[in-house]
C-alpha cells in the first residue's frame, strides 16, 4: 500500500465547480492534476471510439482506473515539497462502477486499497445555481445529486474524511480548501 498524505482530492458530483475551484488553487501556487474522465470523453469522442458513459461503460470504466492509475504514479516520480490536488480520484472510479451497476473488477478493488490520498478528501456538494451541461457532461442536475451521495458513502467506506466546500465564491473556497489542508 502507498499513502500519499501530500496527494489531496477534490471531489463531487459532476458540475459542482471541481475544476474552476482547482484552477482558482492555481492562481494561489498549487498544483493540481486533471479529471481523467473528460481526457477520456474527448478523446473517445474524435476517434470514433464507444469507451464513453452513455456507450460501452465497461470499458470506459477501465480506461478511467488506467488513467487515474498513471497519474497517481506519474506524481510519485514529481515530489514537491507542496500538497497535490487531484481532479477527483480512484475511488470516483469504484462510485462510478456502483452507479452504473457492473461488477467491481479485481483491479479496481487492489487500486482503491494500495492508491492512498490524503485522508481529507474535499467534496463539493451540488449546486443548482452552477450546474451546466456540455458536450462531455450529459448528466441532469438530479444525476449529479445521486452522484454526490454515492461519492460520500464510497469515500467513508474507504475510510476517508470527508470534508464539504460549501457553497460560496470560488475565492473563498480556496481559502477554505487551503485553511484545511493546513490544520
Amino acid at each position: 500500500m502507498i499513502v500519499k498524505n501530500d496527494f489531496i482530492i477534490i471531489t463531487g458530483g459532476p458540475g459542482s465547480g471541481k475544476t474552476t475551484l482547482l484552477h482558482e488553487l492555481k492562481k494561489h501556487n498549487q498544483s493540481f492534476v486533471p479529471e481523467v474522465a473528460r481526457e477520456i470523453i474527448k478523446a473517445q469522442l474524435a476517434s470514433n471510439g464507444d469507451a464513453l458513459p452513455w456507450g460501452n461503460v465497461t470499458k470506459y470504466r477501465d480506461l478511467m482506473l488506467v488513467q487515474s492509475i498513471e497519474s497517481y504514479l506519474s506524481a510519485l516520480t514529481n515530489p514537491s515539497s507542496q500538497p497535490l490536488f487531484f481532479d477527483r480520484g480512484i475511488p470516483d472510479t469504484l462510485t462510478y462502477t456502483y452507479l452504473i451497476n457492473i461488477p467491481v473488477s479485481e483491479q479496481l478493488d487492489y487500486a482503491v486499497k494500495s492508491y492512498r490520498y490524503n485522508k481529507k478528501v474535499f467534496i463539493l456538494p451540488p449546486w443548482k445555481d452552477i450546474y451546466q451541461n456540455d458536450d462531455e457532461r450529459k448528466q441532469d442536475y438530479e444525476e449529479a445529486v445521486v452522484t454526490y451521495q454515492a461519492m460520500f458513502r464510497i469515500y467513508e467506506q474507504l475510510d476517508y474524511e470527508l470534508i464539504e466546500v460549501p457553497k460560496i465564491g470560488v475565492k473563498q473556497r480556496a481559502s477554505f480548501v487551503l485553511k484545511n489542508v493546513k490544520s
